[in-house]
């Protein structure tokens, strides 16, 4: 017989534990995990620290309803809740009405060169927050404003015509700045809105007027209640002005409240708490009526299946005041800001326009700041900082969004809104929760750029979620369907197909991220230390230390920085495929 060669079987075993392991749960439990984290943990610790006063080491670890005693028995916290009211009701008026004035303008009526005006106001989303407030400081200061310098010459008297340090001038600087978000806004819906109306009401005699009050704005309602709570929202989180405008003169709200209880000595973070978690209560029934009226906005459509072409109403002469009107408004949002902030960089020390300062011009300021020791590692830090926050977060809702759109997991709801949380988070408390959570949780990252890190990708994952969604839902199931009958991994479908079907909402998303992460200012004046300083605390240092003419310099350069950033994104998004970014 021959002999039967014997094979050697391996003996039953267990595998190896990482080849035991499904890539495609352990992605979904690492992103989920990951969102939980981040979105749960920043309200968990704000309330509990909001009950907790470690003011000596006896009270340690003590219960107690003292912060919120002190905080809502005082008629000074009714102040508070008064300027922050009226501050951001104002705000949101001011910048509403006029946003919408000139979007209005630009979509229904003649005026001319109305393509270039919608170009125009793209550049003022460029100019970070902290530079628009020292600029109009500059343009409007009662002492060394170069309008009320001007205009005080000129009739030669000695009345301040206009006081940026004042409720009035709070307004009129925040609602410049936010403006161009209204105008954007309300553009998309007076561009989507059928005209059909408002032209039968032209040929039945009205005016122009009545057509705008009793027809225009009535279709387009939702859109306007929306643009208006996304403003207030907006303002009553705000940092730079009420802390640049109002504490100078002791005009304080919930947000300029917050930094001063956590920067006093003995610092105060309970006291800060409660503050904070009023500011949050306001700001989370702003954003619920604003997802409320957005599930019930079918009730006012408009478009049909129907093609229509819009008919712009004929303003006659008034066009020309009409473009008048967006000339002025483009240099009281830009060029005047940006023309005083490069003729401050430009002298020796601060001092209004005049022939003598003319001869003195300098380049010393630059010099300096390309000199100063924490300059590129500030700008280094943001860098870094804008484009790992701006991946992690496109990345990780991705994965959440493939989650909430594609699958029937239990409790998908629940994960979409914990994503969306930190929406309603104001940036100063954001940061103020996320400071006392590593606090009380010593893991090693609290005064390293890691705090900050986290911070950022939490405060914009909601943005990148939004995104995310918008693209996945046009992403047919049959394409992972017909992935899935080729044999092809849970891995390789999303990386091959999902991931690269999403890159127009991804890029979009990425470029957004990456622009606001530069000019961040509230949540990381909480969290910075020395050596992980970013632009805008940098700016910040530089305004409280008195370096006027070198925070010019530094504004000036930031701000075309970021204007060659935007043309780069917008050149990118094109070549990816992004119609708006």
């Amino acid at each position: 017989m021959e002999a039967v060669e014997q094979v050697q079987v391996p003996p039953a075993g267990r595998r190896p534990l990482w080849r035991s392991i499904d890539l495609k749960w352990l992605i979904i439990s690492v992103c989920v995990i990951a969102v939980v984290y981040l979105a749960v943990m920043p309200l968990g610790f704000l309330l509990w620290q909001s009950f907790f006063t470690p003011d000596t080491a006896a009270k340690a670890g003590q219960f107690t309803f003292g912060n919120y005693i002190e905080a809502y028995t005082s008629v000074e916290t009714l102040r508070l809740l008064g300027n922050s009211l009226e501050f951001a009701i104002c705000t949101s008026a001011f910048s509403f009405f006029v946003g919408t004035a000139l979007a209005w303008m630009n979509e229904r009526t003649n005026t001319p060169f109305k393509s270039l005006f919608f170009a125009l106001s793209i550049i003022p989303l460029i100019i970070p927050g902290i530079l628009f407030v020292v600029a109009w400081i500059l343009l409007g200061s009662p002492k060394i404003g170069i309008i009320n310098l001007l205009l005080q010459h000129g009739f030669d008297t000695d009345f301040v015509f206009f006081n940026v340090y004042s409720m009035p001038g709070m307004v009129w600087v925040e609602g410049l700045h936010y403006s161009p978000m209204a105008f954007l806004i309300m553009t998309a819906a007076f561009r989507s809105m059928d005209p059909s109306l408002e032209e039968s009401a032209m040929m039945s005699g009205a005016s122009v007027l009545q057509i705008l009050w009793r027809i225009t704005l009535k279709l387009t309602w939702p859109a306007v209640f929306a643009t208006f709570l996304i403003l207030f929202v907006r303002a009553i989180e705000s940092f730079e002005v009420p802390a640049l405008l109002g504490l100078p003169v002791g005009i304080e709200v919930f947000t300029s409240s917050i930094y001063q209880a956590i920067h006093q000595y003995p610092s105060k973070v309970g006291l800060a708490s409660s503050y904070a978690v009023t500011l949050l209560l306001i700001t989370t029934v702003g954003v619920y009526f604003q997802s409320r009226l957005s599930s019930r906005g079918s009730k006012y459509s408009t478009v049909t299946g129907k093609g229509f072409r819009p008919r712009t109403m004929d303003l006659g002469p008034w066009r020309y005041l009409a473009a008048a009107i967006f000339i002025l408004y483009f240099c009281l949002i830009v060029i005047l800001p940006f023309a005083v902030l490069v003729w401050s960089s430009l002298q020796k020390y601060y001092s209004v326009p005049s022939m003598a300062a003319l001869k003195s011009l300098t380049f010393d300021a630059y010099r300096f700041m390309f000199s100063y020791p924490t300059l590129m590692d500030a700008i280094w830090n943001s860098l870094v900082l804008a484009i790992g926050s701006a991946t992690v977060v496109m990345l990780i809702t991705s994965v959440i969004c493939w989650i909430v759109v594609k699958t029937k997991m239990p409790g998908r709801w629940l994960l979409d809104n914990l994503a969306s949380l930190p929406m309603v988070f104001p940036g100063l408390v954001l940061g103020l929760s996320i400071m006392v959570f590593y606090l009380n949780v010593d893991i090693g990252i609290y005064g390293t750029m890691w705090i900050m890190f986290i911070a950022y990708v939490t405060r914009f994952m909601p943005y990148g979620l939004r995104y995310n969604t918008t693209s996945m839902l046009q992403i047919h199931k049959e394409l992972e369907e017909s992935a899935a009958m080729s044999g092809a991994s849970w891995g390789v479908t999303f990386f091959r197909i999902i991931l690269p079907l999403l890159k127009p909402g991804l890029m979009a998303g990425w470029i957004y991220i990456v622009i606001v992460s530069i000019r961040e200012l509230s949540t990381s004046i909480l969290l910075y230390s020395p050596g992980t300083e970013v632009i805008s605390v940098l700016i910040w240092e530089l305004w409280e230390n008195g370096q006027y003419v070198e925070l010019s310099a530094l504004g000036v350069m930031f701000i075309m920085a970021l204007f060659v950033l935007v043309m780069f994104a917008q050149a990118l998004g094109r070549k990816f495929g992004v119609k708006e970014a």
